[in-house]
């Protein structure tokens, strides 16, 4: 489990987040959504320890992340994943050598241990065979799922993921969203995902954190968030082109 408490973060003396408190649980999906420029992307670079907030706690199960040491955040970064927007892959190193880039960093495993361990990723998401490929020969969608098996190669109690399904039709961010959640309850991962993606919250939204102008002003389920009485949310759900999704979803 993360848990956050009170947490506050600022830039050029402006508060970016303001007493912000959530929990994520394992085996589930939780979203982090909000206009841009609401904060949710200093959120989540918070709780990973890219940004160091001002004020309140990030606790991973029973350790004080951003009270640790820099080697024991070091230790506890072992057992995250990340999917970064856009995939993030080295354009010069190939899909194997790309999923094994945490396994050179954190762990002193063989090569045939590595080799071992990349292979299952890519089976794991459906990639067999694509071992020597080159992020420029593969889709989008293949792209985003050759980021997954490198997010996953360490076996993490905890995946992070930015924006998951930019840039892809709505065909393919179906089959990643599927593929995230199908890993989250598999391996019982705390997952937690920023989007905007309406797609992403009525398909695979456990929980679902809105944050508006700094603050987590609502929480709830993807069955939930149609009934909310959060005039904020609703402004957010109904008059942006999240709208559009939804009546596209509405009517599948």
């Amino acid at each position: 489990m993360i848990r956050i408490k009170n947490l506050y973060k600022e830039f050029d003396g402006k508060d970016v987040l303001k007493d912000i408190s959530i929990d994520y649980k394992p085996g589930e999906c939780s979203l982090i959504i909000g206009a841009s420029g609401s904060g949710k992307t200093v959120l989540l670079k918070s709780i990973v320890g890219l940004h160091t907030p001002e004020k309140g706690e990030i606790w991973y199960g029973d350790k004080l992340f951003n009270k640790l040491r820099e080697k024991e955040k070091k230790e506890l970064r072992k057992e995250m994943g990340m999917l970064f927007q856009g995939s993030a892959l080295f354009d010069f190193a190939t899909v194997e050598e790309n999923i094994m880039f945490p396994m050179d960093f954190f762990t002193d495993w063989s090569l045939e241990q590595k080799l071992e361990r990349a292979n299952f990723c890519l089976r794991r998401v459906n990639l067999e065979n694509a071992n020597k490929k080159y992020p420029n020969e593969l889709s989008g969608g293949m792209q985003k799922r050759v980021g997954i098996a490198r997010a996953i190669a360490l076996n993490p109690k905890y995946l992070f993921c930015d924006e998951p399904n930019s840039g892809l039709d709505p065909t393919t961010s179906i089959v990643i969203d599927r593929l995230i959640k199908e890993i989250t309850q598999e391996y019982n991962i705390t997952t937690v995902i920023n989007t905007h993606d309406m797609n992403s919250v009525m398909e695979i939204g456990d929980k679902i954190g809105f944050i508006y102008q700094g603050r987590k002003v609502w929480e709830g389920s993807n069955k939930e968030i149609l009934h909310s009485d959060c005039k904020e949310l609703n402004d957010f759900v109904f008059t942006t082109n999240m709208a559009k999704q939804l009546k596209a979803l509405m009517n599948r």
